[in-house]
């Protein structure tokens, strides 16, 4: 893995493509919070995830066959199976049942410490280093997370099982992201983003008849979301994400997802007419302060 860790250099006309693609990803990423918390009081966490890779695996092969891609190979191949199973698989399953338990915006800020433990591995496993100004923008952000949170609890307690599975998820993505990244300097994101959803798809096969089950009772509007979660947040987000990670230190491009707990607070907002608390707007520009900051060479 050491040996792959170097980002493809970006050049000038690369850079707003890569802009453009973390952009649409973390927006995505963020609704998939939101419609999680519709879709899964019709469907449990183990069937969700599995609609949700079966729809993206779908989609996927049919642009791996009209462009005519060719499958990963050798440890590209090993390496995607391995993120699929962490991000795809156990991301998916751990983050639908931790939202069962605690509100959306919370289980963003859980999830959103994951750009900490992609930091220490892609120092640690990629040899990327520990630059101050990475740490120092991960901790900028994670207080601007942390006061969203706050402001959506409405001062209520959190289910403590809820937050370990949000954190199970955010280890569940870190892992998957320091081990895409040496598959992608041999692979496509394409490619990558296939082989990963269609393996999490295999892996929750066992969910099969009781999302059928589910499916059988679950309101059109339901099944139109859940089909969204494997269209959107899976298919295209995964990829555009897998492209920009080609491009960029794993550690400096994890650091962004903090842009997703207030983009969270805002769709709930606009959704769910549900009005920002007060400490979400400076929570958010804390959130922007420190991704500006991470990012400084």
């Amino acid at each position: 893995m050491t040996a792959l860790s170097t980002a493809k250099p970006e050049t000038a006309r690369e850079r707003p493509l890569t802009l453009g693609a973390v952009t649409v990803t973390l927006i995505l990423w963020a609704s998939a919070f939101v419609v999680i918390r519709y879709a899964d009081r019709y469907l449990s966490p183990g069937p969700l995830a599995l609609a949700r890779m079966l729809v993206g695996s779908f989609i996927l092969g049919v642009l791996m066959v009209a462009r005519r891609q060719r499958l990963p190979a050798g440890s590209a191949l090993g390496y995607a199976v391995l993120a699929g199973i962490l991000w795809f698989g156990l991301y998916n399953v751990a983050l639908n049942a931790g939202e069962r338990r605690i509100d959306a915006g919370t289980a963003s800020l859980l999830v959103n410490t994951g750009p900490i433990f992609v930091a220490l591995l892609a120092g640690a496993l990629l040899r990327e280093g520990f630059p101050r100004a990475l740490f120092a923008g991960c901790l900028v952000s994670f207080a601007g997370a942390a006061l969203i949170a706050i402001a959506v609890s409405g001062g209520g307690g959190r289910e403590l099982w809820g937050a370990v599975l949000c954190v199970v998820a955010a280890l569940g993505y870190a892992g998957a992201m320091v081990a895409q990244k040496p598959a992608l300097r041999r692979s496509g994101a394409l490619p990558i983003t296939w082989v990963g959803c269609t393996t999490a798809a295999i892996a929750l096969l066992p969910y099969l008849p009781e999302l059928a089950r589910q499916l059988g009772h679950a309101p059109g509007s339901a099944i139109g979301w859940t089909v969204y979660l494997g269209l959107g947040p899976t298919a295209t987000a995964f990829v555009f994400w897998a492209f920009a990670l080609a491009r960029t230190e794993a550690g400096r491009l994890g650091v962004t997802t903090y842009l997703v707990p207030p983009l969270v607070v805002l769709l709930g907002w606009l959704a769910l007419d549900e009005v920002p608390p007060l400490l979400a707007l400076p929570g958010g520009l804390l959130c922007l302060a420190g991704v500006a900051l991470a990012r400084r060479r």
